[in-house]
């Protein structure tokens, strides 16, 4: 599964389901042209496909499909209160690529589509248009790989290359790329810019091996980390979500470590640390797909429909974690 982060297009998709008007755009002629042996199915609308009933998405993960669709509604949304601005005002996300191409057991997707097929909105040029209207009233913290992984599926779509482009023309758009992926050289070809922000998510070995399906290693993580810091991109360290799991603290604690030894003296922009949580709603969906999952059976708190670990264990996480952080980054570059 490491393969995918640098050969995506040598994935299995079996079958790609393509809207009529789909067929207009040139990059769904360069999907296609990637994956040869697929099978193409025409569909009225996306949603044909995508939202029909009684559909598991943890088993449709074993052979994901790719949609190919144009989008209708908007593209730029408020940003969610779960998740931390860093101190930037109007903060929006986008979501040009509905689910994710790994498999990991607490995403909060799960919860909230009916399917884990992959929709790739092929009318990207609408998404940064719309970005370019709102830039007219005020500037913008856009988090452009926030329900998916663009990254990990860059050398399908090419979007990172439209966002970042964007970026350089506009200094007033602050882009946050967020990953698991291994797949920087997908982007190695792009001159770091300062209004850029590529953001990975780090994990414990053990946590990705148990709960992280298909996703590329610590180390494979921290070496794409360090050839970004190398080449000057602005890079954030993110251990989010933080999972209560047994022997939690010695695994974190060793993680956090092991992250800033390899590091060596690169500097990061900053880190954030955070626990799992989601909304009460996709919670209920989710242990219903995974009613045998170790880290969906705690007994979570909730509170303003969120769902979360109670106080004691959230604090405790935060101190703990925050403190191991501490020994490597100055306190105010660190985000809880």
């Amino acid at each position: 599964m490491d393969n995918l982060d640098k050969n995506l297009w040598n994935c299995s998709f079996s079958h790609i389901y393509i809207e009529k008007e789909a067929y207009n755009y040139n990059l769904t002629k360069e999907i296609i042209s990637k994956f040869k042996n697929s099978i193409i199915v025409e569909i009225d609308h996306y949603k044909d496909v995508f939202c029909k009933s009684h559909q598991d998405f943890v088993a449709q993960k074993n052979s994901p499909k790719l949609i190919l669709a144009v989008k209708k509604e908007k593209f730029i949304y408020e940003g969610s209160n779960m998740c931390d601005s860093f101190g930037n005002d109007n903060f929006y996300y986008t979501s040009s690529v509905m689910n994710c191409i790994y498999n990991c057991e607490y995403c909060y997707l799960q919860g909230m589509y009916p399917s884990s097929n992959i929709v790739i909105f092929v009318n990207i040029e609408a998404a940064i248009e719309e970005t370019l209207n709102i830039l007219k009233q005020h500037p913008l913290y856009l988090c452009v790989s926030y329900d998916t992984d663009l990254m990990a599926v860059e050398n399908i779509t090419a979007f990172l290359h439209k966002w970042i482009a964007a970026a350089m023309e506009n200094k007033n758009l602050k882009i946050e790329i967020r990953t698991k992926s291994a797949n920087f050289d997908s982007i190695k070809d792009i001159h770091p810019i300062k209004n850029v922000i590529l953001a990975w998510t780090i994990s414990p070995d053990e946590i990705v091996n148990e709960f992280e399906k298909g996703t590329p290693s610590l180390n494979k993580r921290l070496t794409n980390i360090c050839e970004a810091i190398d080449l000057g991109w602005k890079v954030r360290i993110c251990f989010d979500p933080v999972l209560y799991v047994d022997k939690w603290i010695d695994i974190y604690k060793s993680c956090v470590q092991k992250t800033f030894e390899y590091l060596g003296n690169r500097e990061v922009l900053e880190v954030s640390i955070g626990v799992f949580r989601v909304a009460k709603d996709y919670l209920k969906i989710m242990n219903k797909l995974r009613p045998n999952s170790k880290i969906l059976s705690y007994p979570f708190t909730l509170e303003a429909g969120s769902c979360s670990y109670n106080n004691v264990h959230i604090e405790e996480i935060k101190g703990i974690l925050k403190a191991q952080v501490n020994k490597y980054v100055e306190s105010n570059k660190i985000y809880i």
